[in-house]
C-alpha cells in the first residue's frame, strides 16, 4: 500500500514549506533513514526524513516552490502501484502548485494512508571530507545544502574545493564540519566589486524567505492589533559590573550581562505574573511558568530562543544555555521546542553600542523588554557628582493585558535586581 508523506507543521507560526531540493526523483528506490529533500520553514532549513522502503511514485511540489502543510509532498510505495486514487481524493495538492510530471503503471488504487514522514534538523556523521577540484554539477551549478553553503561562508571555506560525502557527490552538513576539523581548506579568494559610478542607477532584489516572511506577518499583526505603550528606565549597574566579574572567578562558565537581565526578568515575572500573561481574546491567560525567550539575530532575519522554567536556574545553566541555544540558532538547527512557548521576551541590542530602542510585543507575550548598552556617564549620587555605569532600558507592553503601573511595578522590581544582584540568589 502507497505511503503518504506530507508537509510536516515544526513550528505554531508555520503555514507552509519551501522545497530547497529533491534528493531523489521520481522511480527511485528509496530506503528508510534516507533524507528525501530539505525543506524551509519559517524558523529554519530542515531536512526530509522517509521512514518506509520502497519506490519514489509521486513528487507533489517541484524545487524552490510552496507547499501548504499537511499538503501532499511525496508517496512512496511499491513500483507500479497506482496513486491516482489517493491523489483524487485529495481536495487540494502543495498549496496550489503543480506536482512534479511522472509516469506510473496503473494497478489497484490505493486507500489515503497516514504521513510517515517528519523533517528533523541534519545530524553530523564522521566521513572525512577531501578536498576536489569540481562540485558542479552537469549545468555548472554547485551541488550542495543550503545548510552547507551557509556554514562554509560563515567558515570562509571555499566550497568548490570540497568534495561531496553526499547523493550524487553533494556537498552537505558533515562536509563542511570535516573541512573545518581538518584545516584543509584555504579560504575563497573575494571576488573585487567594481564599483557604481556616479549616476547609474539599480538595485537587487532577493525572495523573502519563510522566516522573512514570517516576522513580517507576526510583528505586523502585533503591532497594528495589539496597542504599544512604552517604559523607559534608567538602571545604575555599578554593582552589577563588579558582581559579574566576582561570579566569572568562581563560575563554570563566563557570566554575561545578558544572562544578569534574563535572571533579574525571570525573578520579577514571578513577583508580578500580570507581566507574564498572554492576551487571548475573550480571557487572559496568566503563566504559572517563566519561559524567557531571548531575540537571536541570525542571517534570514530573527529568532527567539526559549529558557524555560528560567527563574529556577542558576545564572551559570541559564549561560550554558543561552550559548547552545543561539549556536543552534545561526546554524538553523533548533528543535521547535526550543523556540517556542515564551512567555516573555528580552531583545538586547547592546552590544552593537545602541543606547536605547524600543521593540515590538513577541506574540503571545504581553510584553518585551529592550535593552541598550552600558556607557560611563556622569551622574549625581549622594549630592556628588560621579561617573556612573548607565543601562537604559524600554518595556514595550500590550495595553489590553498590562496597564502602565503594572509594568513601572515590574521594570523597579528589575532594577532592584540588578542594581543588588543578591536579591536574586536569594
Amino acid at each position: 500500500m502507497a505511503e503518504v508523506i506530507r508537509m510536516p507543521l515544526m513550528s505554531d507560526t508555520m503555514t507552509e514549506g519551501v522545497i530547497v531540493d529533491w534528493f531523489y526523483k521520481v522511480g527511485d528506490a528509496v530506503k528508510s533513514g534516507d533524507i528525501l529533500a530539505e525543506v524551509e520553514t519559517d524558523k529554519a532549513t530542515m531536512e526530509l526524513e522517509n521512514y518506509d522502503d520502497g519506490v519514489l511514485l509521486h513528487i507533489g511540489v517541484e524545487k524552490g516552490k510552496a507547499a501548504l502543510v499537511n499538503s501532499i509532498i511525496a508517496i512512496i510505495g511499491k513500483k507500479g502501484e497506482d496513486v491516482k486514487a489517493i491523489l483524487d481524493s485529495e481536495p487540494e495538492i502543495a498549496g496550489g502548485e503543480e506536482p512534479v510530471k511522472e509516469e506510473v503503471a496503473e494497478s489497484e488504487p490505493a486507500a489515503t494512508p497516514e504521513p510517515v514522514a517528519t523533517a528533523t534538523p541534519a545530524k553530523a556523521s564522521t566521513p572525512k571530507a577531501s578536498p576536489a577540484t569540481s562540485t558542479a554539477s552537469s549545468n555548472g551549478k554547485l551541488k550542495a545544502s543550503p545548510l552547507a553553503k551557509s556554514m562554509a561562508k560563515e567558515s570562509g571555506i571555499d566550497i568548490t574545493a570540497l568534495k561531496g560525502s553526499g547523493d550524487e557527490g553533494r556537498i552537505i552538513k558533515r562536509d563542511i564540519e570535516d573541512a573545518i576539523a581538518n584545516g584543509v581548506v584555504p579560504k575563497a579568494q573575494a571576488s573585487i566589486a567594481l564599483p557604481v559610478y556616479s549616476g547609474e542607477e539599480g538595485y537587487t532584489e532577493n525572495t523573502n524567505s519563510q522566516m522573512r516572511k514570517a516576522i513580517a506577518r507576526r510583528l505586523g499583526e502585533s503591532k497594528f492589533s495589539a496597542p504599544h505603550f512604552y517604559l523607559t528606565m534608567e538602571i545604575n549597574m555599578d554593582v552589577a559590573v563588579e558582581s559579574r566579574k566576582r561570579l566569572n572567578e568562581v563560575s563554570p562558565v563566563k557570566i554575561s550581562f545578558n544572562d544578569l537581565i534574563v535572571k533579574a526578568c525571570a525573578n520579577a515575572l514571578r513577583k508580578h505574573p500580570a507581566v507574564n500573561s498572554s492576551w487571548m481574546g475573550d480571557t487572559i491567560r496568566t503563566y504559572q511558568h517563566v519561559h524567557v525567550g531571548v531575540a537571536v539575530a541570525i542571517e534570514d532575519g530573527l529568532i527567539v530562543p526559549v529558557i524555560k522554567f528560567a527563574d529556577g536556574k542558576s545564572l551559570a545553566h541559564i549561560s550554558q544555555e543561552t550559548k547552545d541555544l543561539a549556536g543552534k540558532a545561526k546554524n538553523k538547527q533548533l528543535q521547535p521546542e526550543e523556540f517556542s512557548g515564551n512567555t516573555f521576551t528580552i531583545s538586547n541590542l547592546g552590544m552593537f553600542g545602541i543606547e536605547e530602542f524600543t521593540a515590538i510585543v513577541n506574540p503571545p507575550d504581553a510584553c518585551i523588554l529592550a535593552v541598550g548598552a552600558i556607557n560611563k556617564v556622569p551622574r549625581v549620587i549622594n549630592d556628588e557628582i560621579k561617573v556612573a555605569n548607565v543601562m537604559k532600558v524600554t518595556l514595550s507592553c500590550d495595553h489590553r493585558v498590562v496597564d502602565g503601573a503594572v509594568g513601572a511595578q515590574f521594570l523597579n522590581t528589575v532594577k532592584s535586581n540588578l542594581e543588588d544582584p543578591v536579591r536574586m540568589l536569594i
